[in-house]
Parts: C-alpha cells; sequence; structure tokens
C-alpha cells in the first residue's frame, strides 16, 4: 500500500486530502505543519509527501527544502492556495518550489481528480526510479 505524507496546518484541507487518497487505497499520515512533518518522516518511510508552501513556524518553503535534503527519493508535491490581489505581478510561489526539490505542484482548491492524478505520478515516478536503482 503507498504511503503519503501529507503537511499542512489547515485540519480541514487534511482532513479532505485523507478521505480523499485512503479511498482509493493509499496508507496517509497527516503532519499539523513542518516541524510535525520532519518527526513523522523520521518514524517512517513515504512514498510520496504533499506539503502546503505557507504554514506558520516552518514555512512550506523551508519544509520543502528540509524534506528533499533528507529524503531526495521521495517525490514532493507542493500546494498552495495562496493569490495576490494583482495577479499579473504576483510571484509564482508553485514554480519556486519545484527549484527546492519539489516534482510537482497543486494550486488549491484542487479537485478530487487532479489530487489522485498527481499523486499517482509521482508514486509511478518513485517506483520507477526504484527499479532502476536495483
Amino acid at each position: 500500500m503507498p504511503r503519503v505524507l501529507v503537511v499542512d496546518d489547515d485540519p480541514m484541507v487534511c482532513a479532505a486530502i485523507e478521505v480523499c487518497l485512503k479511498r482509493k487505497g493509499f496508507d496517509v499520515t497527516v503532519a499539523d505543519g513542518g516541524e510535525a512533518g520532519m518527526v513523522a518522516l523520521e518514524d517512517r518511510s513515504f512514498d510520496v509527501m504533499l506539503i502546503d508552501v505557507f504554514m506558520p513556524h516552518m514555512s512550506g518553503f523551508e519544509s520543502i527544502r528540509i524534506f528533499h535534503e533528507r529524503a531526495p527519493d521521495i517525490p514532493i508535491i507542493a500546494m498552495s492556495g495562496y493569490a495576490f490581489a494583482n495577479a499579473e505581478r504576483a510571484p509564482d510561489f508553485l514554480r519556486m518550489t519545484l527549484e527546492l526539490g519539489a516534482a510537482r505542484c497543486l494550486r488549491k482548491p484542487f479537485t478530487p481528480e487532479a489530487l489522485i492524478t498527481t499523486v499517482n505520478e509521482c508514486f509511478a515516478q518513485s517506483a520507477a526510479s526504484s527499479r532502476l536503482l536495483k
């Protein structure tokens, strides 16, 4: 059963992702923020990680960088719903996460289908990488 770590400070987002992924047969661990995610990563191994970009205490940018350093073989999906009023000149935070090690990005709100497709793409990528290393 593929294992997914969800790191987000919003309990409603975590619950929705957890329900959606569990219905598709994933083993889901939820962490309330970057620090809790680091503890979870020390306790278990995961196939995919979903990390919110904007969280208090340890930002998603910092979390993504550290998670990628500690577990470079685990694909990271960065999530963000942050939007600027002036979108024309707004920084593309999700694109920035790709430079820090994220494999994919999801802009909130996303559909269950988009979530499942993105997680499956990362899981397939991770499984293919594992087979190449053997």
